[in-house]
């Protein structure tokens, strides 16, 4: 989907600008190394994308500078088809019971062929993209972070007050290089797919380049080589969908959306093994199911606490007792013999 107000450009601009801007060999090869784990249905992203490198923009400080900056990203939109996206919006899986199916799968898969070991991806990672983006530095994951947070009203709009299940059913492949879990069809393909065609219109309206040239295929990701690409070099080029012919009407479990975040494909993962996340933003109320991790911490916060309130509160209440006056103050009957005692002794 084209920007609003992308001017033209002389045809010789993108490829000067590419050799001005040209990157070290180094880092070359540590940004294809970073690219291996990004969360696309790819084998090679430059190649199914025809992407091609869109150079680091200096800023400026200043309010005219910065208005140049912007009108120069809507020129790299029309003189760059395609981009390298480094941002996605997700759609993180929560369910325990489709996160034990997928492990069942993989497992299955790993028995036939040790070899695909490498290329499964993590349980902590599993996730629906809605939306690629590409943000360069922090300016524009600020101005990301805001398009995300003026997506939400839009997405109550779509749903009215009503949760979406998403309901996963079945495995396939890209071009036998990812398998997935497919979505299973239904009445909430439509809100989904709305969803993602307003995410995509509110981050292009901030200046972000986002979305792809390819329709949205809603999917999760269970495994894909390009995670592993020295496994060609043992032999294994593709994903022989014998290897998980009983999984292919399995149902794999109900997720509901209830968050999406705006995630980094680059940035060193959290130890869940989820991607680094700027911000969120959540969709009504998650009910049903097992809570997951950040739930799970705050009960057993909450519960800590009461305890702790409870110890407090009984601890008070003793003190109070044992120091509570009978009338005046409390003395035992042998301390009262022996006060008067030592009266009579002083008199004497």
């Amino acid at each position: 989907m084209e920007r609003p107000g992308a001017g033209g450009i002389n045809s010789s601009e993108c490829e000067n600008v590419s050799r001005e801007e040209k990157m070290s060999e180094e880092f070359e090869a540590s940004t294809v190394d970073s690219l291996v784990d990004m969360p696309f249905a790819t084998i090679d992203i430059k190649d199914d994308y025809d992407i091609t490198d869109v150079p680091q923009l200096h800023l400026k400080t200043n309010e005219e500078n910065e208005c140049i900056r912007k009108d120069q990203i809507k020129k790299r939109k029309k003189k760059c088809k395609y981009y390298q996206p480094n941002y996605f919006l997700s759609v993180p899986i929560t369910n325990k019971g489709i996160t034990k199916g997928i492990k069942i799968l993989q497992n299955a898969i790993i028995r036939q062929d040790k070899r695909l070991a490498e290329a499964m991806v993590g349980d902590g990672s599993f996730h629906v993209t809605l939306l690629v983006m590409q943000l360069l530095n922090e300016d524009e994951v600020n101005t990301g972070i805001d398009a995300l947070l003026e997506l939400k009203p839009f997405i109550e709009e779509i749903l009215q007050g009503k949760h979406l299940t998403l309901p996963f059913q079945g495995v396939d492949n890209f071009r036998n290089q990812v398998g997935f879990v497919k979505l299973a069809e239904g009445d909430h393909i439509n809100p989904l797919l709305e969803i993602a065609e307003t995410a995509e219109r509110t981050f292009q309206a901030k200046g972000i380049l986002a979305g792809e040239s390819r329709s949205f295929k809603p999917h999760l990701t269970f495994m894909k080589l390009s995670k592993a690409p020295w496994l060609r070099k043992k032999g294994v080029k593709k994903i022989d969908p014998e290897l998980y012919e009983k999984f292919i009407s399995h149902r794999f479990g109900e997720e509901m959306l209830y968050r999406i975040d705006l995630c980094s494909m680059v940035k060193k993962k959290q130890s869940n093994g989820y991607y680094h996340c700027e911000s969120s933003i959540m969709i009504g109320e998650k009910n049903g199911g097992e809570p997951d991790d950040a739930e799970l911490v705050r009960l057993s916060k909450r519960l800590v606490e009461n305890a702790v309130l409870k110890a407090v509160q009984q601890y008070l209440e003793e003190t109070q007792n044992k120091n509570k006056p009978g009338d005046g103050n409390s003395v035992k009957p042998e301390e009262a013999d022996r006060n008067v005692n030592d009266s009579d002794y002083n008199r004497k």
